[in-house]
């Protein structure tokens, strides 16, 4: 069965930095390109950052770009998304999936930055 399990969110000033890791389990992981998505209240889930299935490809949502950094550990199944810079429009549940994103979503981790 496939399952996304992500941690590492919490509760940041603007300005600051947080990682988040998601280990994923039931797909083949290092053929598997990953992505990182985001939700806001009251808002549509939106991509953030991607990385091809080595690594040797990423891609970043122009909201992100600069300040956040997706890579991934195949010997661990896990990709990792460091957020730098952070502002309150990034406060958001962060799950992670495939591209394309399989129909199991892992239960997210809330990252939110206020003062």
């Amino acid at each position: 069965q496939v399952q996304f399990v992500e941690s590492g969110g919490g509760l940041v000033q603007p300005g600051g930095s947080l990682s988040l890791s998601c280990a994923a389990s039931g797909i083949i992981f290092s053929l598997s390109t990953m992505n990182w998505y985001r939700q806001a209240p009251g808002a549509e889930r939106e991509l953030v950052a991607t990385i091809s299935n080595f690594g040797g490809s990423r891609n970043y949502a122009d909201s992100v770009k600069g300040r956040f950094t997706i890579s991934r550990d195949n010997a661990k199944n896990t990709v990792f998304l460091q957020m730098n810079n952070l502002k309150p429009e990034d406060t958001a549940v962060y799950y992670c999936n495939t591209n394309p994103a399989r129909t199991n979503w892992g239960q997210g981790t809330q990252v939110t930055v206020s003062s």
